[in-house]
C-alpha cells in the first residue's frame, strides 16, 4: 500500500524535512535514545484500549516482513500476548501475499490474520469471501483514532475488513553525506537539478544513484512519484482507477522523464543489469557502506530505508541525510504506503488483535522502535525517536481525508503487486531498454486490461 496526500501542503512540510536534513534529531539517529534524553518517548500511560481474556488461545499473523520490521511487529504481538495471555506465531508470507494465503486456505490451515500490503488485495480477499468483517470493538478504536478516508480504505462494498496499521512516507531520497560534500554536490529541488547534481557526483568518482531493480515494486514508486508530480493527482487518480489508458500521452511524459535517469546506466550503480540483481535492502546498504566512495551515493525510497540503515555503520543525521522526491511538475510528490489487518477466521482472538493494532497502545510501541510511521491519530508524537519522523507522521495525519492510495497497489494484484508479472515486470524491462517507451506502454496496457477485467 502506498498513498498519496495534498500535494501542496504536503510538499511544504517535507521540504522542512528537507532542510532538516535529520539533524537536531531527538534521539542519536539510529532509532535509540540517548542517556538521559526523553524526548524520544512518549510518556506512560493508562491503557487506552480494553482487550478480552485469551488464556490459552493460538493466534497466528502472516505478514511479508522480515528483519528488523518482523522483529519490531513481534514487539507488539508481544504486549498482545502480555495483555490478554495469548499466544500468537507470527507465519512467514512471501509475495504475492494472496496467492501465499489461497495455498493456505484450499490446505485449510488459514492464518488467523494477515497482513495485506495492497488495496487490491484486500477487495480480491473479500470477494473470494476469505475475509471477515471488522467487530464493534475493533471499529470503534478505528472510529477514535483514525480518519474516515483510513477507515474507507479498509472497506469493500461498505463492510469493514481492513485496519490499517502501519504507513510510510515513500517520497523521500536519502543520500550519504560523504559522497555529496566530497563532490561538492547540494540537496536538488527539482528533477532537472537532481540530473545535475547526479552528473556532479559521477564526475566526482562515485556512482550517483543505486536503484534495488530486483524488486519490482521500487520501481513502481519510481514511476508514480514521477507521474503524480508530473500529470497532477487527477490524472493519477484515473489511471489508478483504469478510466485512462496506459497509452495515455501523460504515461509517455512521466516515462520520457524517468528515462531521462534510467537511459544512463553510468548514473546507476552496477547499470541497468546491476540494478535488476540489486533487492531493496542491498540498494540501501551499499549507499551507506564505503564512507565517501559507495556504490552509489543516493538511494530512493520511504521513511523505512531508517531500518536499513541501522544495519550499516551510517548515523542517520549525519552520514546519512534525506530530501524530498525532486518536483517534476509544480509540487514534490508525496506517495505513502502501509499494511492493513484482516481476519480471515471470525475468532475472538482474531477480532482481538485486530482490535489491538487500531490502538494507540501497539502504534506506541513500533513508532518508539523506529522505522515505523502510523496513520492513528491518537498516537502521542512523543513517541517516534527523532525530529523527522515526527514531522513525517504530522504531515500524514495533517492530510486528514486528503489521501490517495499508491497506484500499483489499488490495482489488481495480477498487474500492480506480483513479482515477475504485470507493471513489475514490465517496469523491469523499461529499466533494461529505456528507450522503448511505446512498447513499454502497449504491455502496460494490455497487461492493465487483463488485470482489470478478471
Amino acid at each position: 500500500m502506498r498513498t498519496t496526500f495534498s500535494i501542496r501542503r504536503a510538499a511544504l512540510v517535507f521540504a522542512a524535512v528537507g532542510a532538516l536534513a535529520l539533524t537536531g534529531c531527538g534521539g542519536d539517529g539510529d532509532g535509540k535514545k540517548k542517556s538521559g534524553d526523553d524526548s524520544g518517548k512518549g510518556t506512560d500511560s493508562a491503557s487506552t484500549v480494553d482487550l478480552p481474556k485469551l488464556d490459552g488461545e493460538n493466534i497466528s499473523v502472516a505478514a511479508v516482513w522480515t528483519g528488523p520490521e518482523q522483529a519490531n511487529f513481534t514487539k507488539v504481538l508481544d504486549e498482545f500476548e502480555k495483555r490478554t495471555g495469548a499466544s500468537v506465531t507470527f507465519v512467514p508470507a512471501q509475495d504475492p501475499i494472496i496467492n501465499f494465503l489461497g495455498t493456505k486456505i484450499a490446505g485449510k490451515q488459514p492464518p488467523d490474520v494477515a497482513m495485506i500490503p495492497q488495496v487490491g488485495a484486500i477487495q480480491q480477499a473479500a470477494a473470494k469471501k476469505w475475509t471477515k468483517p471488522v467487530g464493534p470493538e475493533a471499529r470503534a478504536q478505528l472510529g477514535q483514532n483514525y480518519a474516515e478516508v483510513w477507515q474507507e480504505l479498509g472497506k469493500v462494498d461498505g463492510t469493514q475488513y481492513g485496519v490499517y496499521f502501519k504507513a510510510a512516507n515513500k517520497s523521500l531520497i536519502w543520500y550519504n553525506a560523504a559522497a555529496f560534500d566530497n563532490a561538492g554536490a547540494s540537496e536538488p529541488k527539482t528533477w532537472k537539478d537532481f540530473l545535475t547534481t547526479a552528473e556532479t557526483i559521477s564526475a566526482s568518482g562515485v556512482t550517483p544513484v543505486s536503484v534495488g531493480g530486483a524488486d519490482g515494486w521500487t520501481l513502481t514508486d519510481w514511476f508514480e512519484n514521477v507521474y503524480l508530480s508530473q500529470a497532477g493527482p487527477e490524472k493519477y487518480d484515473q489511471l489508478a482507477k483504469h478510466e485512462i489508458p496506459w497509452t495515455d500521452p501523460s504515461v509517455k511524459d512521466a516515462l520520457t522523464t524517468l528515462a531521462e535517469l534510467f537511459g544512463k546506466p553510468e548514473l546507476i550503480a552496477g547499470g541497468a543489469d546491476g540494478a535488476l540483481q540489486t533487492e531493496f535492502p542491498a540498494s540501501v546498504t551499499q549507499t551507506f557502506t564505503g564512507g565517501d566512495q559507495p556504490k552509489g551515493a543516493m538511494v530512493f525510497e520511504g521513511d523505512f530505508v531508517s531500518v536499513n540503515i541501522a544495519q550499516t555503520e551510517a548515523k542517520i543525521g549525519t552520514d546519512a541525510k534525506v530530501f524530498p522526491f525532486p518536483a517534476v511538475g509544480a509540487d514534490s510528490p508525496v506517495v505513502t504506503g502501509g499494511d492493513a489487518a484482516v481476519a480471515l477466521k471470525d475468532t475472538k482472538g482474531a477480532q482481538a488483535l485486530l482490535t489491538w493494532l487500531a490502538s494507540s497502545d501497539a502504534a506506541k510501541i513500533w513508532a518508539e522502535a523506529g522505522g515505523f510511521i502510523s496513520p492513528n491519530k491518537g498516537l502521542d508524537l512523543k513517541a517516534y525517536p527523532n525530529d523527522v519522523q515526527r514531522t513525517m507522521a504530522q504531515a500524514l495525519i495533517d492530510a486528514g481525508d486528503d489521501v490517495r492510495f499508491d497506484m500499483s497497489d489499488q490495482a489488481p494484484q495480477s498487474f500492480g503487486g506480483t513479482p515477475g508479472k504485470g507493471e513489475w515486470k514490465i517496469l523491469q524491462d523499461f529499466l533494461k531498454n529505456p528507450k522503448d517507451i511505446a512498447g513499454t506502454q502497449k504491455q502496460l496496457e494490455s497487461e492493465a486490461v487483463k488485470a482489470y477485467k478478471s
